[in-house]
């Protein structure tokens, strides 16, 4: 996984994620990482995502400061995780589990052209 960008790069903390949703299908800023995370939120939606089967990038906020309050300004709300398909903010944990207990959240894959499992 990519390391965010340190001061001197050309590219700004709302340009790197700007890029990383645009760029990827299925984005989830969270602490720590798919394979460990490190707060309850992000563990549940990981446990969410990993139970439908959809591929997703895991970027971990805990790594920078930066990326920490950056994702918070480009989305304009508080919490962390922040799940994002297709480029578009879907919500944080409550959101997304309460998508999911509805199904509404393997419809959204669908809909966007999302591969999930079976």
């Amino acid at each position: 996984m990519r390391a965010p960008p340190q001061k001197d790069t050309d590219m700004s903390i709302e340009e790197f994620i700007a890029n990383e949703v645009k760029s990827n299908d299925v984005v989830l800023f969270m602490k720590g990482t798919p394979q460990f995370p490190q707060c309850g939120f992000s563990g549940q939606v990981v446990q969410i995502l990993d139970h439908i089967g959809v591929g997703y990038k895991g970027l971990n906020v805990l790594e920078s400061a930066e990326l920490r309050n950056g994702i918070k300004e480009y989305s304009n709300w508080p919490t962390i995780p922040q799940l994002y398909v297709k480029g578009e903010f879907i919500g944080g944990c409550d959101i997304v589990r309460e998508m999911f207990q509805a199904g509404e959240l393997q419809q959204l894959f669908t809909e966007k052209g999302v591969a999930v499992a079976a």
